[in-house]
């Protein structure tokens, strides 16, 4: 009896360790199924929108670019007198200055992502100045100049100065400023989302190869974009 126990022991044994790999490999390819499921097409969004306060903890805003620019403010100020009859001058004010400008994407704003043939196609929301804009004091100058029957030149110079923020603020979304930093911005966010896909383990071959982006302010593209960002390139 002692030796048929420990047999039935034995065969116990060996048909428990038997079934294990397969219970791991059963268990292994449920939890890939789970993981490749999150990433369809459908899904891929509500993921990506599910992770970012885990990406980006404790903040709301992505910053993408900077950009600094020499910015020159000038105002003239012309008056005259008798019914406009005789001139009294023009006053000259103008400041010189460096500004910082700054941009960002909003978590809040819709992300939309797609999946297709290997390509994280990124839907980005809109490029936002981030304000104020950073006014160098430092690399300053200022400059005023009377007409010949005006005596306000410290004057309108002041206000000038008052002005200046919210003058520099309305140049931020200036076309020519964000020509400056929207490729830039392009390569940060598809490099954001490539954390994004290296922390879920789908940055690598036989999974997603390339991210392209595209912002929401951004006109149609007439053609397909190219990748902003490869398996392989550097960061």
């Amino acid at each position: 009896m002692l030796a048929f126990g420990l047999a039935w022991q034995s065969c116990q044994v060996a048909r428990d360790v038997a079934r294990a790999p397969a219970d791991v490999v059963r268990e292994t390819g449920e939890a890939l199924a789970g993981i490749a499921e999150r990433f369809r097409s459908g899904r891929i969004t509500t993921t990506f929108t599910s992770e970012l306060p885990r990406l980006l903890p404790g903040d709301a805003l992505l910053e993408v670019a900077a950009v600094e620019a020499p910015e020159t403010v000038r105002r003239e100020d012309t008056r005259a007198t008798f019914f406009e009859l005789l001139p009294l001058g023009t006053t000259v004010s103008e400041i010189r200055t460096v500004v910082t400008y700054r941009y960002h994407l909003a978590l809040s704003d819709e992300w939309r992502l797609e999946e297709r043939d290997g390509v994280c196609y990124v839907y980005a929301p809109r490029l936002r100045p981030s304000q104020p804009p950073a006014i160098h004091t430092d690399r300053m100058e200022k400059h005023a100049q009377s007409g010949w029957a005006r005596f306000d030149a410290v004057e309108q110079l002041a206000a000038l100065e008052k002005d200046l923020t919210p003058l520099l603020a309305a140049r931020a979304m200036a076309p020519e400023r964000l020509a400056l930093v929207r490729e830039p911005a392009r390569r940060k966010v598809a490099s954001f989302v490539r954390s994004f896909l290296l922390r879920e383990d789908h940055w690598r071959a036989g999974r997603f190869t390339a991210i392209v982006v595209t912002f929401a302010d951004e006109p149609p593209a007439t053609a397909p974009r190219p990748p902003t960002l490869k398996l392989g390139e550097l960061q």
